[in-house]
């Protein structure tokens, strides 16, 4: 499948809402979408990326998204970007019963305890430590950081 990389004009300082409003809602619907991934690039303010099968497509899919201003008129070629952005390996060091931040997404700043992990799709299953009931939350790993290891827990501490 052939696919092309196109500018999105955003509200300047909105790049990180839109991002995880385009995020949460391809994950949400089943449905088949023309955006296939999205990036934010570091220190540009006001433009975010898109790269998707068809630009007709990704019109379609940019309908009614908070502050996404449209898309630039041309297709940008992946070498002008290409410099913009940084491999990231995402580390495994976390484990089953981590007390963890949540730094994106919908519970942002909420401390959360690590019930399962899913190496294979770098997944995991938190539930959030504020709640009145547990509900467990399944977050991708590059959407948490570890706060507290479980042995460092103090003994008098309820888990």
């Amino acid at each position: 499948m052939e696919t092309h990389l196109f500018g999105l004009r955003t509200a300047a300082n909105r790049e990180d809402q839109v991002v995880d409003y385009l995020v949460s809602k391809f994950q949400m619907l089943a449905k088949k979408h023309s955006i296939l991934a999205v990036i934010k690039a570091h220190g540009m303010r006001g433009y975010i990326f898109i790269e998707a099968s068809s630009k007709e497509g990704a019109e379609a899919d940019l309908q009614s998204v908070p502050y996404a201003r449209g898309l630039l008129s041309a297709e940008i070629p992946y070498q002008e970007i290409e410099h913009m952005l940084e491999q990231v390996k995402v580390e495994m060091n976390i484990r089953k019963g981590d007390i963890v931040e949540i730094i994106s997404g919908a519970f942002k700043r909420e401390n959360a305890k690590v019930m399962r992990i899913n190496r294979q799709k770098e997944e995991v299953v938190v539930e959030l430590l504020e709640s009145a009931v547990p509900i467990p939350i399944t977050v991708k790993l590059d959407a948490v950081k570890v706060v507290r290891r479980d042995e460092d827990a103090p003994a008098d501490e309820e888990s």
